[in-house]
């Protein structure tokens, strides 16, 4: 007779507690079946105190400046392998990605463009590979990347993503050099070139260039555009793909986070969706 097990819990340590962060601890709170809120890390700041650790302790979890102490151990006795999810940055990556990996713990991703960076990226592949983990990006802001990755699997020749967005959510990147962002009436591209020079340059856009690079032809092969579009109700972000199996275009227009307009609402969504996709019974 064929018996049934049933998956224990993923147990998972959160790496920051910002707008993104803060929205994944509760969309996983509540589903204690596929999850275990394992560990939250934060980055303690001397004299303040961080509404993350007050969240932290009200909740029971530790948390503090270190990640060791948070992990299961690899040898405990039937302890499903913790999964590790970045919210932090660029920063939190170097300081915690390789020794989440050579622990015994997968890891995701969030800051994507930090993987732009050639040694960075190198660097965390090996970890992976070495101690059996997967290193996993999830998809953000953007859709599509199931069929984008399928299409690759058949054979790619292009890909071309554009940020469309309100000449004001350019100021403060080089665009308010290259354009009079307040006297546009129509819509202008200011940057054509590679995945890793735009996210490089133009770091607000960096997970998402990087997502779609990563999943497709890589960051030298990707093309990018960014627009300033007057006429932009919000960020638009659009993608167009050839292939030998075909055409593919795609669009997405988000709303903005209510807790930090920089970040796309959907983001902490595609995240949980990542997470709770581990321990599905029915996976799509």
């Amino acid at each position: 007779m064929a018996s049934h097990v049933r998956l224990a819990p993923l147990p998972v340590v959160l790496i920051g507690f910002g707008a993104i962060g803060a929205s994944v601890w509760r969309l996983l709170g509540e589903a204690p079946d596929r999850v275990r809120l394992a560990g939250l890390l934060l980055r303690e700041e001397p004299g303040r105190d961080h509404p993350g650790l007050v969240a932290a302790a009200a909740a029971g979890i530790a948390a503090g400046p270190r990640l060791a102490p948070l992990l299961p151990s690899p040898a405990a006795p039937g302890e499903p392998r913790a999964l590790v999810v970045e919210c932090a940055g660029h920063e939190a990556v170097d300081r915690h990605g390789v020794a989440s990996l050579e622990a015994g713990c997968d890891l995701m991703v969030v800051s994507s463009g930090a993987l732009a960076n050639p040694a960075r990226h190198d660097r965390l592949l090996a970890a992976a590979r070495a101690s059996g983990r997967q290193l996993i990006v999830p998809a953000g802001a953007i859709g599509g990347l199931d069929i984008l990755g399928a299409a690759r699997l058949a054979g790619l020749h292009e890909v071309r993503y554009r940020s469309r967005k309100p000449p004001a959510a350019w100021l403060g990147t080089p665009a308010q050099e290259l354009l009079d962002l307040a006297a546009l009436t129509a819509p202008a591209v200011f940057y054509r070139g590679t995945a890793r020079a735009a996210a490089r340059d133009y770091p607000r856009n960096a997970n998402v260039v990087a997502t779609l690079a990563l999943a497709t032809l890589g960051f030298e092969r990707t093309e990018v555009e960014l627009v300033a579009d007057p006429a932009a109700a919000g960020n638009a972000h659009e993608i167009d793909a050839l292939g030998v199996s075909g055409s593919i275009s795609l669009r997405v227009e988000s709303f903005a986070s209510p807790t930090n307009p920089r970040t796309s609402m959907i983001t902490a969504f595609s995240i949980a969706r990542a997470v709770l996709d581990r321990r599905a019974a029915l996976l799509i």
